[in-house]
């Protein structure tokens, strides 16, 4: 089963969807490094992510060594971005990914990556969760003053949600 590691604003997004456990019936398998799941997981949501099948990973000291010449060439990124990215990068997993200083990382260095928007589309097609509840979870997300998804898209999904 393919793997995704996932930077912490996709979970966080998908939550405030409310279709954060429907995230796990698509057919990948899903991962955080170890200091970003300390760092900005630990505690309910972590808890919660982890009884539904969140895999925490260990760096390597490779990889470790490429998050740390990666945070130094883009300092905008934070480290466990940068952890996220060493994974997917050395291992060849998908990242997940909202940032997009981190994406357009993963465009250059040819890592596959995708978004909360690629998830509902996944969800979507996969018929794993009914258009009534994409719609209103998306229009969620939508309405949330930290919400950066661009516009034309959510809209575009909006509607195909709506028709069903």
């Amino acid at each position: 089963m393919p793997i995704l590691v996932s930077d912490t604003s996709v979970l966080i997004d998908l939550e405030r969807a409310n279709l954060l456990e429907e995230m796990f019936l698509l057919p990948f398998e899903f991962a955080v490094p170890d200091l970003l799941f300390e760092r900005e997981l630990a505690g309910e949501l972590g808890d919660r992510l982890l009884q539904l099948g969140l895999r925490i990973e260990e760096l390597t000291s490779v990889e470790l060594r490429r998050a740390t010449a990666v945070n130094r060439q883009y300092a905008q990124l934070s480290v466990p971005d940068t952890f996220a990215f060493a994974i997917a990068e050395s291992r060849r997993w998908g990242l997940l990914t909202g940032d997009g200083t981190l994406r357009g990382l993963a465009i250059t260095e040819q890592v596959d990556m995708h978004g909360v928007l690629w998830l509902f589309d996944q969800l979507a097609d996969g018929n794993h969760v009914d258009f009534d509840r994409l719609h209103s979870g998306l229009g969620r997300l939508f309405a949330h003053p930290r919400c950066r998804l661009p516009a034309t898209e959510v809209r575009r999904r909006l509607a195909r949600f709506a028709r069903g």
